[in-house]
């Protein structure tokens, strides 16, 4: 199951966004709504991991990315 990374929306200028995770099937709706304080949140955009393989033994592409 992912886990997706929340954060609370600041209702006024003082407040700071509080980061958070939940684990979620990819199925799920996004939460609208902190899961323990009800305060408003949108789901964050993050980078994921990539596994990369070589295969044959050769360079995987032939451009300059270093994965090869």
């Amino acid at each position: 199951m992912p886990t997706y990374e929340y954060e609370t929306i600041p209702q006024s200028d003082s407040e700071k966004p509080t980061k958070f995770e939940v684990w979620q099937q990819m199925s799920d709706d996004a939460l609208t709504q902190h899961p323990e304080t009800g305060q408003p949140v949108r789901r964050l955009i993050s980078g994921g991991l990539t596994l990369m393989s070589k295969k044959g033994g050769g360079d995987c592409c032939k451009s300059s990315c270093g994965c090869g």
